[in-house]
């Protein structure tokens, strides 16, 4: 089951910091007031995949407004370890392109590791193209 996260509370909290830490060991730990910015942001929707009642997986879709069009990005999608290849990624993926059609974005991207192979079968799957770019990062 895939919700959409209005109402952070401490559990989720606890549960989402479990999940970040699959994805990056350099994300700093997870506060509840980080999680109300993240869900109070016009800009994001953080989507939670639930079994018996356990958050186990999350996505993050990003809706912007660039001159030529509004845009999406899916950022952050993770699924507990123990749960993988079940479809929880499948379902939030979908919810997510679901949500980001309903706004009339004009594309929606994501980037993923090309060690992910199963998440790029995912992707390729579920309609998604590679694209022929390089991606840039500074931290500053």
């Amino acid at each position: 089951m895939v919700e959409l996260l209005t109402e952070p509370t401490p559990d989720i909290v606890a549960a989402l910091g479990g999940l970040v830490s699959q994805l990056s060991t350099s994300a700093p730990p997870l506060s509840l007031a980080m999680l109300e910015q993240i869900v109070n942001s016009p800009a994001t929707r953080l989507l939670l995949a639930r079994h018996d009642g356990d958050v186990v997986g999350a996505l993050t879709l990003v809706l912007y407004a660039i001159p030529t069009g509004l845009r999406g990005r899916i950022e952050d999608v993770v699924v507990d370890r123990a749960l993988r290849g079940r479809g929880v990624g499948a379902a939030l993926t979908e919810a997510a392109i679901e949500l980001a059609r309903a706004t009339d974005v004009r594309t929606l991207d994501l980037s993923s590791s090309p060690a992910r192979e199963s998440a790029n079968r995912l992707y390729r799957r579920l309609g998604f193209a590679a694209r022929d770019s390089v991606v840039y990062r500074l931290q500053p």
